[in-house]
């Protein structure tokens, strides 16, 4: 259960440096960084280290659960220890201890959990619990000074929905995917193709080379609905067709159908956030000064998305903010910066903080209304 603080003294800590160690192990990236958020909100990135585990998943097409478990289990002691050198720091130095706690897959989530609490008992630190969604969200904050409140698109493997984020916590959901994500139309459509692990790069770099990127007939998704959700599952479904339907494929035909899957895709999302952008900037009435759309999650990372969704924001009067590539994917810099600002705002939690396989950042809206189905595990967004 989280620990309830005086709020003289979130007060207090809002005013001086902080300095966290953040841990994250969600998915198939195991890392650890250090963070140091300085009074006035800049911050400073002393040490980041990411391990990946492409070759151990690429036989399969996919991440395995199982495996990521035992790397990330193998691994996240020496990551802390590699970071907290390379800064010239030790855990006497941190202020907070902060670990992703979900969502993601269990097995992983649990490795950088565990040990963070580890850590934080063993050096009598507080442990801050971090929404892996949350640290994405605040991403673009590592590198820019981001104001509040701010539009947000996550866009990744796993999530793919709009966001208005008023503060650290205080987010609400505009859109979302209502079947796959975009990040998992760009693996399957390489997974088709042959192209390998992970799919979204190995996409990207082949539609480089295409010739006719409008040689394959996609569908447009949701041409008549007017929400900002997503759908991503009939252009997988039209993708396969359409190489299947190619008796021998050549390398131009993949790089022409690459290149009409990533365009649709771009499209989609463009099109989707113009209308949130929309929405946004009629809410804020007068006060409509310095809109701002962040772009985050691993996705982020494509040229083609990021060019599409400049000249929408720029059509709508709004300023694209995306971090840097490294910290898009999925990174432990994030997990510390959204550490230190809950630090600072007295948000501590126990050690008895859970692993969550599923964590929407809107619970509210993903209670009444989920957007992608609940489970057993929950609803998703």
């Amino acid at each position: 259960m989280a620990l309830n603080h005086d709020t003289r003294d979130a007060q207090a800590r809002d005013g001086r440096t902080v300095t966290v160690l953040g841990l994250e192990s969600s998915c198939d990236d195991s890392a650890a960084a250090i963070v140091r958020r300085h009074g006035d909100g800049s911050v400073e990135i002393l040490a980041d280290a990411v391990i990946g585990q492409n070759s151990e998943h690429a036989p399969f097409g996919g991440v395995v659960p199982e495996i990521a478990a035992r790397a990330h289990a193998e691994r996240m002691d020496t990551l802390a220890a590699g970071v907290l050198a390379e800064a010239g720091l030790t855990l006497a130095d941190m202020d907070a201890i902060a670990a992703t706690s979900g969502p993601g897959l269990i097995g992983g989530v649990m490795a950088a959990l565990m040990t963070a609490k580890g850590l934080a008992l063993g050096a009598d630190k507080p442990l801050i619990a971090v929404n892996h969604l949350e640290g994405h969200a605040l991403s673009a904050r590592l590198t820019h000074t981001v104001e509040f409140p701010y539009l947000l698109l996550l866009v990744s493997g796993g999530h793919t929905q709009l966001v208005r984020v008023d503060g650290v916590g205080e987010m609400t959901r505009m859109g979302s995917t209502i079947d796959d994500a975009a990040g998992e139309a760009f693996d399957k459509t390489a997974k088709v193709m042959g192209l390998g692990f992970p799919g979204g790069p190995a996409v990207e770099a082949l539609a480089r080379t295409s010739t006719d990127p409008e040689r394959f007939a996609l569908p447009r998704m949701l041409s008549r609905d007017r929400s900002c959700d997503f759908s991503f599952a009939g252009l997988k479904t039209a993708a396969k067709r359409a190489f299947d339907s190619l008796e021998t494929p050549t390398q131009a035909d993949k790089a022409d159908l690459a290149a009409g899957v990533q365009r649709e895709i771009a499209r989609h999302l463009a099109e989707r956030a113009g209308r949130a952008m929309d929405i946004f900037a009629d809410s804020a009435g007068e006060n409509a000064k310095g809109l701002t759309l962040v772009v985050a999650g691993g996705v982020a990372a494509n040229g083609a998305v990021r060019d599409a969704l400049e000249l929408m924001a720029g059509s709508k009067g709004f300023t694209l903010i995306a971090p840097p590539l490294e910290y898009c994917t999925d990174n432990a810099a994030m997990i510390a910066l959204a550490g230190a600002e809950r630090f600072v705002l007295g948000r501590i939690d126990g050690l008895d903080a859970p692993a969550r396989a599923r964590w929407p950042l809107d619970e509210t809206s993903a209670a009444a209304n989920p957007a992608s189905g609940a489970g057993r595990k929950g609803p998703k967004a």
